[in-house]
């Protein structure tokens, strides 16, 4: 997007900001990419980050597959391993505090719907009650059977993996009732195991958070068509939907849709977001 047009589409949400009542975050795998997360768009790009896996033919459904904990529970928690590891390593970019400063101002605050699991939002430092993690998050794992109902949290689980190979090469993580391989809480592919009782809990808190909005703003980054859980979302409340996302912006309603006013951005967030905050500075928004 050309600079003149990028500044035309900034000023337009600077306006619908300086009028909400609150904000609706909503994010996808895209929104990762600027704090330097691999993307994995098409199997080219699951492939260049996991070259093991490339030499089997094996592709990204394969492995975000609750199979592949029974078939080779190695190689899947060489692959979540990994992920796990290099969540931690790798800090949440600038755009997450540009939107908390903006949700912040707000009279009811904001709203965080998003398909990441890598728990990003809440090392940003925003509310855990206003975060939904609609595919579950990698740091909380549970039986992979399962034979109970808790899910345990991550935060003291080490998995040293050989990366070149793709394999776990320290003792695999175990359920502490039955013995068997522990999974990620995450919504696989074909996954009938996965135990939704934490993501349920966050949805029921999403719909007391949103029904104080009646105003809001959607900002919505890096969210695609391959996997589109959070388009639809983005698409169904009302305001304002800023669809941003370099590839893929074009918004296209039914006509059953509440939104308002729609706003496309061809940008990558941060690029965007950095340039919403200097429209906002300029206007005083954040001393208001």
């Amino acid at each position: 997007m050309k600079e003149s047009e990028l500044a035309s589409k900034i000023t337009l949400v600077a306006n619908v900001l300086m009028q909400a009542d609150g904000l609706i975050i909503t994010a996808g795998a895209g929104f990762g990419v600027d704090s330097g997360l691999p993307d994995f768009r098409g199997n080219d790009g699951f492939w260049n980050a996991y070259p093991a896996l490339a030499k089997s033919k094996l592709d990204f459904t394969q492995m975000a597959n609750p199979l592949a904990f029974s078939s080779f529970p190695e190689r899947a928690w060489g692959f979540y391993g990994h992920r796990l590891n290099l969540y931690r390593q790798t800090k949440p970019h600038d755009g997450f505090q540009i939107l908390k400063r903006i949700g912040e101002k707000l009279k009811n605050k904001y709203q965080i719907f998003t398909s990441n699991v890598d728990g990003h939002f809440q090392v940003a430092g925003f509310e855990s009650e206003r975060i939904v993690e609609c595919h579950g998050s990698i740091n909380h794992t549970q039986c992979s059977v399962p034979c109970n109902q808790n899910i345990v949290s991550a935060d003291e689980l080490v998995v040293v993996t050989d990366d070149i190979n793709c394999l776990a090469i320290s003792k695999l993580p175990e359920c502490s009732f039955c013995g068997k391989v522990s999974r990620p809480n995450i919504l696989m592919f074909g996954d009938f195991n996965w135990l939704s009782h934490r993501t349920d809990k966050q949805y029921l808190n999403m719909e007391k958070y949103l029904s104080m909005m009646q105003s809001p703003v959607i900002i919505e980054c890096g969210a695609g068509l391959s996997v589109p859980t959070v388009r639809y979302f983005s698409e169904s409340q009302q305001g304002t939907l800023v669809r941003i996302n370099p590839r893929e912006s074009q918004i296209s309603l039914p006509k059953s849709a509440k939104i308002k006013q729609t706003i496309s951005i061809s940008n990558g967030a941060l690029i965007a977001l950095k340039q919403l905050e200097e429209e906002l500075e300029d206007r005083s928004y954040f001393s208001l």
